[in-house]
């Protein structure tokens, strides 16, 4: 089966071909920011992004000629976990989102490729797969309720695959998969749903080199009615400019996870204290599960820092076995998804 893969990001566009499991060709380039500055709107990048992907396949000589097309999937309304065909709902419903995000250019693109190869155009597990409980919902401030924002895409595929690697299928087991990277959320798997997430997006639950996670909230009402801060600030600083952004004015993790093993502070105090609220909300999502774990799963950019693992291995291995996945491999991710559809491995889900 050979697969298309289309992954626009907030300043990148990443493409790739795979032939079944195996990527074959794949590149992608991040894009000038004075070019995507004369866009105003996401939506107006649809044809700059677009003739990227086809000048690319066009300079490397690969034909359009694919069994399914899958693109990164965008802020939608909130549904299941799964793969779905790109419809014309999902494409209006892309084209007027209430939050713009480059990922909202996905579908809309795989769908016109598709439409020219003759194939069907899928996405899968977008950041808004929502499948929480009832009680998880609630907060006791009426008019707030807990979303459900995520890395689906990763936590869904890894948790897959270690199934998979253990012999049993995902929606046997009950899985907490934590994905660490630029943005920190961890999921409670249970039997194929995700019954409890934190909203990464927003800035809840650990902070993480991007973002501030969940603070004191009589203390964040007084800064917001400080006058020292426009919206626009403090939600930066929530999400974008938080975290180890603000604490250590850097999130180069290289370079901090370097530091921090050296013993240097504050990126050892200040690191070691992400780790801290990584792990107390792995030990949340333990409880929503009433300790009935099969697996913890790392997965996610700094997954790759053996410094930060061990440290994180010391703190939660107690709960259940530990497995570990490195990077976001959005990409492997989507084509996995599609493949299994192709297969008749996965079902295609209808968005309506």
């Amino acid at each position: 089966m050979r697969i298309f893969v289309i992954n626009p990001g907030s300043t990148s566009t990443k493409i790739a071909v795979y032939e079944d499991e195996k990527p074959v060709w794949m590149t992608g380039a991040h894009h000038p920011v004075g070019e995507l500055a004369q866009f105003h709107h996401i939506s107006e990048q649809y044809e700059y992004r677009k003739d990227f992907i086809l000048k690319r396949l066009d300079e490397a000589g690969i034909t359009r000629e694919f069994d399914a097309v899958i693109g990164r999937g965008g802020l939608l309304h909130p549904l299941a976990g799964g793969v779905y065909a790109v419809n014309e709902k999902m494409k209006n419903d892309l084209i007027h989102a209430e939050r713009e995000h480059a990922c909202n250019l996905g579908a809309l693109i795989a769908a016109e490729i598709a439409d020219e190869c003759g194939c069907p155009a899928y996405i899968a597990d977008p950041v808004v797969v929502d499948e929480m409980i009832p009680e998880a919902r609630y907060t006791g401030f009426p008019g707030i309720d807990r979303k459900s924002i995520f890395h689906a895409l990763n936590q869904k595929a890894v948790a897959r695959k270690y199934a998979a690697s253990v012999g049993r299928k995902y929606e046997e087991m009950r899985l907490i998969v934590a994905h660490i990277g630029g943005g920190i959320s961890v999921g409670a798997h249970e039997y194929g749903r995700v019954i409890d997430v934190n909203n990464a997006l927003d800035g809840e639950g650990p902070f993480s080199p991007e973002r501030a996670g969940t603070v004191p909230s009589g203390q964040l009402v007084d800064i917001c009615f400080s006058g020292k801060y426009t919206q626009k600030q403090i939600k930066q600083m929530i999400s974008g400019k938080g975290g180890l952004a603000a604490l250590l004015g850097e999130t180069d993790m290289i370079t901090i996870d370097r530091q921090a093993e050296d013993g240097e502070q504050p990126y050892k105090e200040v690191l070691g204290a992400m780790l801290y609220t990584i792990a107390k909300q792995i030990g949340a999502m333990y409880v929503a599960m009433n300790g009935k774990v099969d697996a913890i799963l790392l997965t996610g950019g700094i997954a790759h820092s053996d410094y930060c693992m061990n440290i994180l291995r010391q703190r939660i291995d107690y709960l259940a076995p530990i497995a570990i996945s490195p990077g976001e491999n959005e990409m492997g991710s989507l084509a996995y998804n599609a493949l299994g559809v192709l297969r008749g491995e996965l079902p295609l889900m209808e968005y309506e």
